[in-house]
């Protein structure tokens, strides 16, 4: 009795102080309104990668070897001529130069046969000389165009890395420092350079995280457009279904101010917010929706049953203040759990949208029954629970939708259904254990597979060693300046050797044990038998210096640091399928392992790069899914239990979530869709939406079974066309709502999410209203025959006659 003392005097006090309570919220909406405008939607590099790997930590601590925040530039002839042509060498000297001016670009990693660090060694009779390939002053005659074609056919590194091996294209390598680079900006920058010097005898293609995360930024006016559908639909069909100003206009409002709330609270925390992660302020404001009409649909039921508008609204608080907040506690814990994976970016979105679920409390829960109590009395009340003869034929479908469910879930056919969801949890867990985690594609999964970004990838592949590498760093103990020790170089050599002998090679690899062996070849009068080095100090630290040898030592800070303490060997791969990730860690542990990870003067450690980088995401994923799962069910198992005082309803509420989420991954599996970063959220919300679903129905049959001689089956029936309608209807919005993004978006990311979305909502609404009832029949808990006023208010004693407002 002291919790329903408890209730009734919230309620009470909400509905008596309606105006206060109003002009309180209006002013914290005002304040939250205030922060909208210093919400700052930005991509942080370093807070996508798990702070705590290791592959992140060698990457923080040799950022210059194999950055990823690299663009890289193919200029490609079309006409059947090589580059060495007046117009294109032009082209690269031009773009090499354009580059060099968008802003955030480290002036000294910018490469290409146009810059200064792409380098030959002529020989003269003053001495030796390390020279740019190409001069200050274009060349225009066919003598020194052919002259640009030796030099580069002399330089290893330039004939390999720099001019494809037939000669139609090349490419250019621009470095961006982290702490300055804006993606807007680069972007816009590269475009500029793609539509200016594209022609008729020449393609260009840009590729690279920062181009990529351009590409992001450019489609965000699309996704607002997208997101712009989803709720004009969601209202239309919301009119559509309620055609009265309380159905329609409450649920708006609330939803307006609790997205005021939750993007104004992360302004003034302010908390940067990853893009791709947007999606899911989107899903709070469709679960905001949720749950207002849930409060709605009790509301009219209510009103049906005789009460005025104030008994009403105080009645649908009471009877749903703690469902309502055990489900939003669901949602909540949901999102915070995601934090439990340490990525940076991933902790600020569990706080941010954390925050924001929490505040649906006061929004729906409260809220709602405060605006109900002030609008209109609908006339449409019988249209609505589908007890008019002149109901429409959506509301008639619907009811007969719920009544076969009843019938599937009750009765002799009981049995049957159970058996038919043995069998569909045991095919999705079967696929679900074969899901790819990490890319299934060449490029990136977040844009479509035509898109420029991954055709320029292909492009790039197709006449380069790759366009993305893996590091294996060489790292210095002390003061050693290990490059010019014979043992690392000797170890470079044969780390490369047994990768490159390995049943599935990279397609190149580049140390600085493959540039030392050309200086003691040239400094021998260039015969090639001359290039390997004498197995002691003084010879590697000759060759070295002949190597360095009037040239700038940032030249080389793609193989080594600037004081040569540290090196790395690079390792380029076709692609960056999960496959070739997996194949590559594996061949590269086994190599490091045989030439030995740790020597007197260095360590070897694995590894940087963009592919160590993108494994340190997916090995993340794989650890902490599970646990957040766990983490997530064992919280929601000790809520509910407590919440209806028996363990078997938390069981009972888990079955139905965890099948969806198993059906979801299932279903991720059929559609090629990886599981990787971005998908865990969705994973950890669905299970919240299940929840919610679970928690208002199975509180409404505790409280028909109660209504109705405890008779289980009729409980069940009541249920589902009562509490189940406002489920049914709520699921079918978000679906029509999110439909368009598989569609019209060009972020596949996106596209994905959405069908993702769509079919997380079907199943998750078609386990909550068959499934958990079949359960609660075929199980019979002994929780029914309790005393569940904890959760629900028994509203058995109903006035007989309606009651005007």
């Amino acid at each position: 009795m002291e919790k329903i003392d408890l209730r009734r005097k919230l309620a009470r006090f909400a509905l008596g102080n309606r105006w206060a309570i109003l002009v309180v919220m209006g002013l914290i909406t005002a304040f939250f309104a205030v922060g909208l405008v210093r919400v700052d939607v930005k991509t942080i590099f370093s807070d996508l990668f798990p702070k705590n790997h290791p592959f992140v930590q060698v990457y923080k601590d040799h950022p210059n070897f194999g950055n990823p925040l690299t663009v890289t530039l193919m200029i490609k002839r079309v006409d059947g001529k090589d580059v060495f042509q007046a117009d294109t060498l032009e082209k690269i000297w031009r773009i090499s130069r354009d580059i060099d001016l968008t802003p955030g670009v480290d002036h000294d990693q910018i490469l290409s046969i146009a810059t200064s660090k792409a380098r030959y060694t002529v020989i003269t009779p003053d001495g030796i000389f390390s020279q740019p390939i190409m001069d200050d002053e274009l060349p225009k005659t066919a003598e020194q165009l052919a002259e640009i074609r030796r030099r580069v056919d002399e330089s290893p590194g330039a004939n390999t890395f720099l001019v494809s091996s037939d000669g139609t294209a090349t490419i250019v390598n621009a470095t961006f420092i982290e702490q300055s680079v804006d993606y807007g900006k680069v972007f816009d920058a590269v475009q500029a350079i793609v539509k200016n010097e594209t022609d008729a005898a020449h393609e260009i293609h840009a590729a690279g995280f920062p181009v990529m995360t351009g590409w992001i930024y450019a489609f965000g006016d699309n996704t607002l457009e997208i997101f712009a559908i989803t709720l004009i639909l969601m209202f239309g069909v919301l009119a559509f279904h309620m055609r009265n100003v309380a159905g329609i206009l409450v649920p708006v409002l609330v939803s307006a101010v609790s997205a005021i709330w939750g993007f104004g609270l992360v302004g003034w925390l302010g908390l940067p917010v990853e893009p791709l992660l947007m999606v899911v302020p989107l899903l709070l404001i469709a679960r905001c929706f949720s749950h207002c009409v849930q409060a709605t649909e009790r509301y009219f039921e209510l009103l049906h049953d005789g009460h005025p508008k104030d008994k009403a609204a105080e009645l649908s608080l009471v009877s749903l203040v703690y469902p309502g907040t055990l489900g939003i506690f669901t949602d909540v814990c949901g999102l915070l759990l995601v934090a439990l994976a340490p990525i940076p970016a991933m902790e600020r979105f569990a706080l941010f949208t954390g925050l924001w679920a929490l505040n649906l409390v006061p929004c729906s829960v409260f809220l709602t029954p405060i605006l109900l109590s002030l609008m209109p009395r609908p006339n449409n009340i019988e249209h609505l629970l589908g007890n008019d003869q002149h109901s429409g034929p959506v509301q008639r479908g619907i009811q007969g939708t719920l009544g076969g469910f009843a019938a599937l879930s009750t009765g002799r056919n009981a049995r049957y259904t159970g058996i038919v969801f043995i069998v569909l949890g045991i095919v999705a867990v079967f696929l679900m254990l074969r899901v790819q985690v990490g890319n299934p594609v060449e490029g990136t999964n977040l844009l479509r597979y035509d898109s420029k970004f991954n055709l320029a990838v292909r492009e790039i592949n197709q006449h380069f060693p790759g366009s993305m590498t893996m590091e294996v760093v060489f790292e210095g103990k002390g003061n050693a300046r290990i490059v010019r020790q014979s043992d690392t170089l000797t170890t470079m050599r044969d780390l490369q050797h047994c990768l490159e002998s390995s049943p599935n090679p990279p397609t190149a690899t580049l140390s600085f044990a493959d540039l030392a062996p050309e200086a003691n070849r040239v400094f021998s009068g260039g015969n090639p038998k001359w290039s390997p080095l004498d197995n002691d100090d003084a010879s590697a630290s000759a060759a070295v210096t002949g190597l360095m040898a009037g040239t700038n030592a940032k030249a080389f800070l793609h193989v080594t640091d600037f004081e040569q303490k540290n090196g790395t060997v690079s390792l380029w791969y076709s692609n960056n399928k999960q496959e070739t990730v997996d194949t590559a860690l594996a061949q590269a542990r086994a190599c490091v392992e045989k030439v030995g990870p740790e020597h007197p003067t260095f360590t070897i450690r694995l590894a940087s790069g963009a592919i160590a980088l993108q494994q340190s995401i997916n090995d993340t994923v794989v650890r902490y899914e599970s646990r957040i799962l766990l983490a997530l069910n064992l919280v929601i198992l000790i809520g509910c239990s407590l919440a209806y005082r028996s363990i078997v309803a938390g069981l009972l509420l888990l079955i139905p979530v965890n099948l969806a989420n198993a059906m979801l991954t299932a279903s991720m599996s059929l559609a090629g869709v990886g599981l990787d970063v971005n998908s865990l959220p969705i994973l950890a919300i669905g299970i919240g939406v299940g929840i919610d679903y679970g928690i208002y129905l199975m509180t409404r049959i505790c409280e028909e079974y109660q209504v109705a001689n405890k008779d289980l089956g009729v409980a069940i029936r009541v249920a589902l066309k009562t509490c189940g309608k406002a489920i049914f209807f709520t699921a079918s919005l978000m679906t029509i709502g999110l439909a368009p993004w598989y569609f019209l978006s060009e972020l596949k990311f996106l596209s994905d999410t959405g069908l993702l979305l769509v079919i997380l909502m079907l199943i998750n609404m078609v386990l909550a209203l068959v499934l958990l009832p079949l359960l609660v029949y075929l199980i019979k808990p002994k929780f029914l025959d309790s005393d569940m006023s904890a959760l629900s208010e028994s509203l058995e004693k109903k006035p007989q006659t309606a009651v005007p407002a």
